[in-house]
């Protein structure tokens, strides 16, 4: 599925020099390999997914993804009919399947022609930057949080192969990865997002009748990875707490992935019970229809109990038209102002419930923060941040070291 700068670029000016979309000059064709582990679905995730179907809005950027596991990100990646490659199953407590995968990714490398090699996350640092280093291929590091997944040993395993440069998805995150590697060159450039056609009228109604809301009802959403430090107990509490007399539901949206998380919802699903809010608080778990459901509800809130890197969903949240309730800390506070959401601190449910009861009886409020649409396109439009990561890559190329942007 490769393709040479003569096929992309079929155009020329009057002294033969190849000619972009635009008119202007075209850009040379860049290979990338994206490397991840491949068995979780997430942000993360979601941005790699978007860099292969949208890639035709960067034509002269071509994506190939490397994995090691096949799996949701795997069958969607395929399903885009962009190269994918396998590395094997790898686990750090296992030294063979590490070697073996490095085997591999050299092979690979040996055989095709890229001209970067980007690891997310420390996990995928660890484990491949060496064998990237030693095939002469630029490295680079795509930082996507600020302690990546909270383990310092694999932050200390990581750190032992210093990257090219390092893009990261926030300036909240960028500066954990200056932690991590202090002297190496460095760009802040957010996730380009996919954002759907607007949802009509009667699929909102359809969607809300089909979990039994009326009109009437304000429906508060959440939706998230079930990890603790996402806020659900929080959220409970503060609905708990809550005093007004408007009909509300509240919707819990995300799939369990790992043992951990199974555990984690039994215990979110008998204490919502426990706090009477069994009959008010649904758990939908793993949605294909996230964009519908968020434009059928009324608020969103998630309250973070430590910094999120960046928040990908707030922007989903505010494409839809919802006013969001979240906690003031990490990259929310880059997504999310005072004309489109209300922050809280973390560990008073007592003001979480007052700002959602504002927002449940106040349809003039919810109206007038639900307007962060524009800002949904400043923050993530695809075609503007694949082009920034494009001419990223160009700057490199061209100037022989990257240039922060």
């Amino acid at each position: 599925m490769s393709r040479t700068v003569e096929q992309e670029f079929s155009k020329t000016a009057a002294d033969g020099t190849p000619v972009g979309p635009d008119g202007g000059p075209a850009q040379p064709l860049v290979r990338v390999l994206h490397i991840n582990n491949g068995n979780l679905y997430g942000g993360v995730e979601t941005i790699l997914v978007t860099l292969a179907r949208l890639r035709q809005l960067c034509p002269d950027m071509e994506p190939h993804f490397g994995l090691c596991e096949a799996g949701r990100l795997s069958e969607e990646l395929q399903a885009e009919r962009v190269p994918v490659y396998f590395f094997g199953r790898v686990r750090i407590s296992r030294p063979w399947t590490v070697w073996r995968a490095r085997r591999r990714l050299r092979r690979l490398l040996a055989s095709e022609q890229f001209d970067f090699v980007i690891c997310h996350m420390s996990w995928s640092l660890a484990v491949f930057g060496s064998a990237v280093r030693a095939s002469r291929v630029k490295l680079g590091f795509w930082a996507h949080g600020f302690f990546h997944n909270g383990q310092p040993w694999l932050e200390g395993l990581a750190g032992r192969t210093r990257p090219d440069f390092t893009i990261a998805n926030s300036c909240y995150t960028e500066t954990g990865a200056a932690k991590l590697f202090p002297s190496g060159p460095r760009t802040v450039i957010y996730p380009p997002l996919t954002l759907p056609a607007p949802t009509s009228d009667e699929a909102r109604f359809m969607a809300r009748r089909q979990l039994g809301v009326d009109d009437e009802t304000v429906v508060i959403i959440q939706v998230s990875r079930l990890e603790s430090w996402k806020g659900h107990q929080l959220h409970l509490e503060a609905l708990s707490q809550l005093k007004t007399r408007n009909k509300w539901v509240c919707w819990i949206v995300g799939g369990a992935q790992k043992p951990e998380e199974h555990e984690y919802l039994t215990q979110l699903q008998t204490g919502a019970a426990e706090m009477g809010l069994k009959d008010r608080v649904r758990f939908l778990g793993q949605r294909a229809d996230v964009p519908t459901l968020l434009a059928a509800a009324d608020i969103f809130c998630q309250p973070n109990q430590v910094p999120e890197p960046f928040g990908m969903v707030f922007v989903e949240a505010l494409w839809a038209g919802l006013p969001i309730v979240t906690t003031a800390l990490g990259g929310a506070l880059e997504i999310v102002d005072q004309g489109c959401g209300l922050f809280v601190s973390p560990d008073q449910p007592g003001d979480l419930a007052a700002a959602l009861s504002k927002l449940i009886e106040s349809p003039e409020l919810r109206a007038r923060l639900g307007r962060g649409q524009a800002r949904a396109v400043e923050l993530c439009d695809p075609a503007t941040q694949m082009s920034k990561l494009r001419n990223f890559f160009s700057q490199y190329n061209i100037m022989g070291k990257p240039t922060c942007l």
